[in-house]
C-alpha cells in the first residue's frame, strides 16, 4: 500500500519536478543529465537493484532540504537519502524516477567543545576528516568504519556503522546525542541533546540511527567526543587454524582484557592483502590475530595477551615495536575488502554477527559453505565483537558463478542466525537483506516496525523498497 501511494503518472510528476525544486534550490544543486545522475544510482553493494532517478539534489542548507522534503511530499515523489555512497547493502540505491538527495555538500563542522566533548556536525562532513579536527582539541571521535577516508557522518548515521575500535569504544549509536532531522512533510525536528545525560521522552535519536533514512532525513548531529588516548601499539599473533585464533579472542575477552582493536584475518585474506600491497604478511598462517592496546603501558598488556595467544595455539607472536609499524599492521586489516574484491573482480560482504563463543563455529561453518560452492570466501572480522565479514569472491560475467555466490550468501546469513547471532552488525538491512529482516525480527516485529515508519512518513515516500 505504502508503494502504491507514490506511483503517481511519471510524466506528469517530471514535468512539475524541476520547475518546483528550482523554486527554491539554485540551478547548480539540481542534476538532470542522465550520465551525471548515474553515477548517484547505487552505492558499493553487489546484486541490489538500482533505478534511475529522475534528478539528483546537492542542497547545501537546511531550509533547502526542508524545501525538497516539501517538494516531493506535495508531488509524491520519493526520496533516496545519500551519503558518500559506500555503503555495502543496497540502502543508497535510487529507485525509478525518484529524487537522489546528497547530503555531500552539507559538510561543516559546525561546533567542538572541549569542555561539553561534543560536536556538532553536517551530515555529509567525512568521518576522517571530522576525527582530525576534533584531535587538534586533544580529544578523539572513536567510530571508525574502514572506509573512514570517504564515508560521511550522515552515512554512518543511517547505518549505524562501526569499525575497528567498536570493541572498546562502541559503534556509532552510542555517540550520538541528538539530531535535527527534516521529516517527509518537510518539518524540522530535533531530538536527544547536548548534556551527558537526557531522558526525556521516548528515545527518538537512537530510532533515527540505523533506520537508512527511512523516518526522516538527518541535517544536522550532536555527537559525543572522548579524551584523545595514547598511542596505540599492535600486536600480530599467527596461528594454525582459525578455531585456534578464534580460542585466543575467547581467552582475551575471558581474562577481562579490553584490547582498542581485536580483528582477525584468514588466510585467503591475508593472501589477497599481500597480492595486493606486497606488505608481506605471513601467507603460511591459517589466520593471523591483530590485538591492540591504547593504554599507558600497551607493551604490558601485550605480552599478556600474546601469552593468551601462545596458549591457544599461536605459532608466533610479533608485538609491533612502535606506532609505524602499528599502523603498517592496521592498514593491512583496512585494505582487506578491497584486496578481497581484486580476487575475482566483484565481491559480495556480508555482515553477520554472531556471540564471541560462537565466532569459531561461524569460521568453520563459513568454510564449509565455500568448498560446498565451489568459491573463494575470505573472512575478515572485527574479532572483540563476533562482527565477521565473509566477503564472497566471484566473477560477475559468470552466471553460474553469481548464482552460487548468492546462494552462499544466503547460506551464511543462517548460519549465523543458527549460532544466535544477527544479519548485520553494522552495514545496515538496505536491499540486499531485507527478505532475512523478516527471519530475524518474526512477524510481531516486522509489524511493529512498518507501524513506526507510517508515523513518521505516512505517504512512504522515504527511501522507498529499503529494509522491508
Amino acid at each position: 500500500m505504502i508503494m502504491s501511494r507514490i506511483e503517481a503518472p511519471r510524466d506528469e510528476v517530471t514535468g512539475n519536478l524541476l520547475d518546483r525544486l528550482l523554486d527554491g534550490l539554485p540551478a547548480e544543486a539540481v542534476l538532470t543529465d542522465p550520465d551525471v545522475t548515474a553515477a548517484y544510482a547505487r552505492d558499493m553493494a553487489s546484486f541490489c537493484p538500482a533505478g534511475t532517478p529522475a534528478a539528483v539534489v546537492l542542497p547545501r542548507t537546511v531550509e533547502q532540504v526542508q524545501h525538497v522534503l516539501r517538494t516531493a511530499t506535495e508531488l509524491r515523489v520519493p526520496v533516496v537519502p545519500q551519503g558518500a555512497r559506500t555503503g555495502l547493502s543496497g540502502g543508497a540505491n535510487a529507485s525509478d524516477g525518484c529524487l537522489v538527495l546528497s547530503l555531500t555538500k552539507m559538510d561543516r563542522i559546525l561546533e567542538i567543545s572541549p569542555v561539553d566533548r561534543i560536536a556538532v556536525v553536517e551530515p555529509g562532513v567525512v568521518n576522517a576528516v571530522l576525527s582530525r579536527a576534533v584531535a587538534e582539541h586533544g580529544l578523539s571521535y572513536p567510530p571508525d568504519p574502514s572506509s573512514w577516508e570517504m564515508c560521511t557522518i550522515g552515512g554512518n548515521i543511517g547505518t549505524a556503522s562501526g569499525g575497528l575500535c567498536c570493541v572498546k569504544y562502541g559503534v556509532t549509536a552510542e555517540y550520538v546525542l541528538g539530531l535535527d532531522v527534516v521529516l517527509a512533510d518537510g518539518r524540522l525536528m530535533s531530538t536527544g541533546r547536548r548534556t551527558a545525560k537526557g531522558v526525556a521522552g521516548y528515545d527518538l535519536t537512537r530510532l533515527f540511527v540505523g533506520s537508512e533514512g527511512s523516518l526522516g532525513v538527518v541535517v544536522r548531529a550532536t555527537l559525543a567526543l572522548r579524551p584523545q588516548p595514547p598511542r596505540q601499539l599492535v600486536l600480530a599473533a599467527e596461528f594454525a587454524s582459525a578455531a585456534a585464533a578464534c580460542d585466543a579472542v575467547c581467552r582475551i575477552m575471558a581474562d577481562g582484557h579490553v584490547p582498542s582493536l581485536l580483528e582477525l584475518m584468514d588466510r585467503t585474506t591475508v593472501k589477497a592483502v599481500n597480492e595486493l600491497t606486497r606488505m608481506g604478511l605471513p601467507e603460511t598462517t591459517e589466520a593471523l590475530l591483530l590485538a591492540a592496546f591504547d593504554t599507558p603501558d600497551p607493551a604490558a598488556d601485550l605480552a599478556a595477551v600474546g601469552a593468551l595467544c601462545e596458549a591457544a595455539g599461536a605459532t608466533q607472536v610479533v608485538p609491533a615495536e612502535d606506532a609505524a609499524e602499528s599502523e603498517l599492521l592496521l592498514q593491512a586489516r583496512r585494505s582487506s575488502l578491497v584486496a578481497l574484491e581484486a580476487v575475482k573482480g566483484t565481491t559480495m560482504i556480508d555482515d553477520v554477527c554472531v556471540p564471541r563463543s560462537r565466532l569459531g563455529d561461524m569460521l568453520e561453518g563459513v568454510e564449509r559453505i565455500a568448498e560446498k560452492h565451489r568459491l573463494t570466501i575470505g573472512v575478515c572480522a572485527h574479532a572483540g565483537d563476533g562482527n565477521t565479514h565473509p566477503t564472497v569472491c566471484f566473477d560477475a560475467a559468470d552466471p553460474d558463478e553469481s548464482r552460487r555466490a548468492r546462494e552462499s550468501f544466503d547460506e551464511i546469513m543462517a548460519l549465523g542466525l543458527e549460532l544466535g547471532g544477527t544479519i548485520t552488525g553494522e552495514h545496515g538491512v538496505g536491499v540486499l537483506k531485507k527478505e532475512w529482516l523478516a527471519r530475524e525480527l518474526g512477524p510481531v516485529g516486522m509489524e511493529m516496525q512498518r507501524q513506526i515508519k507510517q508515523a513518521f512518513d505516512p505517504l512512504g515516500i522515504l527511501n522507498p523498497g529499503k529494509l522491508f
